[in-house]
């Protein structure tokens, strides 16, 4: 008796094809857009700091940075890391700009997530709060953007410096104006009358990673011992074999995580939310935790 084998056509096998493809895409988009944008990872380090005063060993710092507020990053988000921070019962919380996303032609948009975002920041337990501003921040309205701040118990530091001090140590937490819409001034964030003191170290927060390589060229940048930057998302959607599909101006050498310049640490932290669009792939939103150890 003979047997018939059939074979599927080349049109159901391309229907097929597409439709397990499309599957992908859709599986991938929800995973990138749900589960990893929100997939709150909080990394921890020790840092040595040399001239560090010994009353400053042990001291916990949490950096978070690029939140971008309603753009696509949800009220309950951050109220979920800020609750992350709470528990980590940190010394002090430095913010590394980006409180809001600049949208062209929709400025009042930003002043509005400007002020909810700095409201729920407030739910802060720690006290000793300081950022400063991103370029999309200054794209929204600096003023407006450090009004919410200021009225919420958040310190500005723009090309200005405050005194942090512990017992009888203390060391200087200087902030720079956003290098890319900004107008950074190192020599005001950092005048001489606070470099190279012994016992009293500088600790830089710069909006724009890549600005270290200008620093390191005035005489400010040689008295930096660590320097916090975000902006760059870590690349926000980093792809197997190739990394980060797009990373801005002065956040293309410099990704994410710690890199070394002589005494100066530069980290940079992938921040809380996403540009463009509300996805992040093998780039999960970071809180950092630092420790600090005087050396």
């Amino acid at each position: 008796m003979a047997v018939t084998v059939s074979t599927p056509s080349s049109k159901i096998t391309r229907r097929h094809f597409a439709k397990a493809a499309l599957a992908g895409v859709a599986g991938l988009a929800l995973y990138s857009g749900e589960v990893e944008r929100h997939f709150l990872e909080v990394s921890r380090s020790e840092v040595p700091i040399t001239g560090l005063h010994a009353d400053f060993d042990g001291m916990r710092i949490v950096q978070l940075s690029d939140i971008h507020m309603d753009a696509f990053t949800e009220p309950f988000f951050l109220h979920d890391a800020v609750d992350r921070i709470n528990g980590l019962n940190p010394d002090a919380v430095f913010l590394t700009g980006d409180f809001v996303t600049g949208l062209r032609g929709l400025r009042r948009f930003g002043h509005g997530a400007a002020w909810q975002c700095a409201n729920i920041l407030n739910r802060l337990k720690c006290t000793a709060r300081y950022a400063i501003l991103g370029n999309h921040d200054v794209s929204v309205g600096e003023a407006v953007v450090s009004d919410a701040l200021t009225h919420n118990s958040i310190k500005v530091l723009r090309n200005a410096f405050v005194p942090i001090e512990r017992g009888a140590g203390r060391f200087w937490l200087a902030g720079l104006d956003d290098p890319l819409e900004g107008n950074p001034d190192p020599d005001l964030a950092i005048p001489a009358s606070i470099r190279n003191l012994a016992k009293e170290p500088v600790v830089l927060l710069c909006h724009g990673p890549d600005y270290v390589d200008d620093l390191l060229t005035y005489p400010a940048g040689g008295s930096v011992a660590l320097m916090l930057s975000g902006h760059t998302h870590g690349g926000q959607i980093r792809l197997p074999f190739y990394g980060p599909l797009e990373l801005p101006v002065l956040g293309r050498k410099y990704v994410e995580g710690w890199f070394r310049f002589g005494k100066l640490r530069l980290h940079v932290n992938r921040g809380l939310g996403t540009v463009g669009v509300p996805f992040r792939f093998d780039c999960p939103p970071e809180i950092s935790v630092f420790t600090l150890r005087a050396v």
